[in-house]
């Protein structure tokens, strides 16, 4: 058996290795996502993906992909109980399964994640309402949350509408606050780090990256640390002025 060359340089055996750990991890997260196929129909989630047991499942399997991804999580801040307008800003694919494994909620996300092979399946699955972006379903889809948070349910959207770099927060959308008049509303801080504990602008999925090319970045990943800050309630007010106050806290949480 021949001995390693300790003697080359640290480059040269980093390129196998990241390799074999993305390899590796493919592997798990299609035998993770297959898993989690199998449950959702032992289940019938689809039938009534708002039931208790089946919010807890999912938060499960998100906590098991983090794992499986080398994703610390690490959260601050109080959750609040009950029927929550959860808002986020937004990064990356990952902050989903990210917030999802903090806190059990329902998910507003993009109409193109519908269609992604087995993924967009177990979203429907476990009720994620979807949206078209710039389709001006924004009021039609605050009446369908209005309705979910009545029957006491948490959603999460992310009403900057589209993903960041992570080093800032854009305009905050208001239409969709029309949902949360008499439901508390609190923000979450979605912030990714590096190794030195700065921002890692590296893990975000924007412009024109494609999810299977981000992914594979991440597995490559030796280990990823996430911050989730969950903030006080945002105080009642209108829409537009909630939607601010929202932006404000998160802004300031992420500073």
């Amino acid at each position: 058996m021949t001995e390693p060359d300790l003697s080359a340089p640290a480059g040269a055996l980093a390129g196998p290795r990241v390799l074999a750990r993305r390899l590796w991890r493919a592997l798990r997260v299609v035998v993770h996502l297959l898993a989690g196929v199998a449950e959702a129909l032992w289940r019938r989630a689809a039938r009534d993906p708002h039931r208790a047991e089946i919010l807890h499942a999912k938060q499960r399997w998100c906590l098991r992909l983090l794992s499986i991804l080398g994703v610390e999580l690490r959260v601050h801040g109080a959750l609040r109980g009950g029927p929550v307008f959860l808002v986020a800003n937004h990064v990356s694919w990952l902050d989903i399964p990210v917030i999802a494994a903090a806190r059990p909620c329902h998910f507003l996300s993009k109409a193109e994640v519908a269609g992604w092979p087995v993924i967009g399946w177990l979203a429907r699955s476990v009720g994620t309402l979807f949206i078209h972006r710039g389709g001006g379903e924004s009021r039609q889809k605050a009446e369908e949350i209005r309705a979910h948070l009545a029957r006491g349910r948490s959603i999460l959207v992310f009403p900057e509408g589209t993903t960041t770099d992570g080093t800032g927060v854009r305009r905050f959308f208001p239409p969709l606050f029309v949902a949360a008049e008499h439901a508390t509303v609190q923000t979450v801080a979605v912030r990714y780090r590096d190794e030195a504990g700065r921002v890692d602008t590296g893990l975000a999925f924007i412009g024109d990256d494609e999810f299977h090319h981000n992914l594979w970045r991440l597995m490559g990943r030796e280990r990823v640390v996430v911050d989730l800050t969950f903030g006080t309630p945002v105080p009642a007010a209108a829409a537009r002025e909630r939607a601010r106050a929202a932006r404000e806290q998160i802004a300031a949480a992420l500073a």
